[in-house]
Formats: C-alpha cells, sequence, structure tokens
C-alpha cells in the first residue's frame, strides 16, 4: 500500500467518506421506524463505504489507482 494520491486527493476522499457517512446516517432515519431490508442494506453499504474513504484518505491510497486505473485528481 504505496502512497498513490496527493493533498488534493486525499482532502476529497475525506469530503466523500464524510457525506457517504452522513448519507447512512440519513438513511438510517428513514429505515429506524420501518423493517425494509433494503433500506438497512443501503445504510450498511454507505457506512462502509464512507469509513474506506476515510481510511484511503488517512493512507494517501486510493485502490482505483492501485489497480491501475487513471482518475482525473
Amino acid at each position: 500500500m504505496k502512497r498513490n494520491i496527493d493533498f488534493a486527493g486525499r482532502v476529497a476522499r475525506a469530503i466523500s467518506g464524510l457525506l457517504c457517512i452522513g448519507a447512512g446516517v440519513a438513511c438510517w432515519w428513514t429505515a429506524w421506524p420501518t423493517n425494509a431490508t433494503w433500506r438497512w442494506t443501503l445504510v450498511g453499504v454507505a457506512a462502509l463505504m464512507g469509513v474506506f474513504q476515510l481510511f484511503e484518505a488517512r493512507k494517501a491510497w486510493c485502490i482505483t489507482r492501485a489497480c491501475g486505473i487513471k482518475t482525473p485528481m
């Protein structure tokens, strides 16, 4: 896991990670009164995506770039 993103990429991943966690919290508020499995799945996916993006920002590593795909940032 070598560093493969610069400061701008780290900031972008941190912001998108926080937005994903915020979306997970918003979905949680709608899923709480119901027992819909798809809503709880959406909560879990959004939260995991957000946590993974914060991990990427912390380590200055991008899985997309590690796979050889060039990203514009």
